[in-house]
């Protein structure tokens, strides 16, 4: 059996995969809440804003490990293409003199 995972690249072994998402979402659930906890303590008086930091670090952790487990299994590059300069939308400067020479809007009641 050992030399059957010899044989298997790193980027098809699963169950490695699977281990370091585990232990990614453990960890940054763990230190979000307690982030949220120790936020909530300096920041809030009342126990229900304390138990809404921690739920909402509790959820940033989660959140933040999903994305990186996401981008592990899919095997994607963290680096978008940039935009096309033809998507781009045009500049302020050149809309404001379009504005300017507009007739003034008839919804105005004098």
């Amino acid at each position: 059996m050992a030399e059957n995972k010899d044989l298997l690249p790193a980027k098809y072994d699963v169950n490695a995969k699977w281990d370091a998402c585990l232990d990614l979402t453990v960890r940054r659930f763990v230190y979000s809440s307690l982030a949220g906890a120790f936020g909530g303590l300096l920041l809030f008086r009342s126990p229900v804003t304390r138990w809404a930091s921690i739920a909402f670090g509790a959820g940033v952790g989660i959140g933040s490990a999903y994305t990186e487990c996401s981008r592990i299994f899919d095997g994607s590059t963290s680096n978008p293409a940039p935009p096309k300069l033809a998507d781009a939308p045009p500049k302020l400067a050149d809309a404001l003199p379009k504005l300017a020479d507009a007739p003034p809007s008839q919804d105005v009641q004098e």
